[in-house]
Parts: structure tokens; C-alpha cells; sequence
């Protein structure tokens, strides 16, 4: 494989990483505050709010990273050793094992990061509505 290669496979497991992280957002009424400030002030006040969650520890999904490292981390596993016994068919045990452990564990982080569904924890839903109803907006729910 290329180093242009190398680095295209990175920037679309970086892409992949923002896009598995996004997570719910809340949705908000379209009340009299909303409609003063506008959508992108809005947007900027649900991004303080759920920082100040963040900070508060009222964490997002934590145990998604988790989740999706511990999948990898198996799965890269399993595939050195099967990669292993590939190339020692062939003769070359130690390139199999490492082509076999790589794309393994690319598969599963990015199957973890692209079809799981992100939650979010109760504790930040409720820290980051709060946050807006003392800023003026109307939170109706998450989606």
C-alpha cells in the first residue's frame, strides 16, 4: 500500500469518527427567544450548553468509544492469527498477520462507529434542556 493511500484510508476513518460521534441533538420550539436570536445562535447556545454538561460530568456516551476500541482491538486480534495462518501458506506468516489484524480491526471500529446508533445519557438530556430553558429556548426533545 501507498503512503497516498495510507493517508486517504485516514482521513475517512477521521470522517467516519466525526459522523459515528454526532449523537442526538436537541430540538427546539420555535418560541419568540428562538425566533429573536435565529438558528445559528441557537445552535452555538445548545453547543455551550452541552459543553457545560460535559464539564458538569454529566458525560454523553462514554462507553461508546469504549465499545467500539474494545470491538477492534478483538476483532484485530482474530485477524492476525487468521492472517497468520494465511500467509504461512504461502510463506509469508508475518505479512499475513499484520494485513489480516489491520483490516480486521478497521472493519469492526468502523462498523461500531458507523452502525451503532450514538445515545446520550439521561443525566446530560436533562443538564443540557435545563440549560436552555434558563437561556429561553422551549427544548421539545432529541433526535
Amino acid at each position: 500500500m501507498t503512503r497516498r493511500n495510507d493517508r486517504r484510508i485516514l482521513v475517512l476513518l477521521v470522517a467516519a469518527l466525526g459522523f459515528g460521534c454526532a449523537g442526538p441533538k436537541p430540538i427546539l420550539y420555535p418560541n419568540a427567544h428562538y425566533q429573536s436570536v435565529g438558528q445559528s445562535v441557537a445552535e452555538s447556545d445548545i453547543a455551550g450548553c452541552r459543553a457545560a454538561a460535559d464539564a458538569a460530568g454529566a458525560n454523553r456516551d462514554p462507553s461508546q468509544v469504549t465499545s467500539a476500541a474494545r470491538s477492534a482491538v478483538v476483532a484485530g486480534t482474530i485477524g492476525g492469527a487468521a492472517g497468520a495462518a494465511g500467509g504461512a501458506v504461502v510463506g509469508h506468516a508475518g505479512r499475513g498477520a499484520g494485513v489480516g489484524a489491520a483490516g480486521s480491526a478497521a472493519a469492526a471500529l468502523m462498523s461500531a462507529i458507523l452502525f451503532r446508533r450514538p445515545t446520550t445519557s439521561q443525566a446530560h438530556i436533562a443538564y443540557v434542556d435545563r440549560c436552555l430553558r434558563d437561556l429561553g429556548y422551549e427544548p421539545v426533545g432529541w433526535q
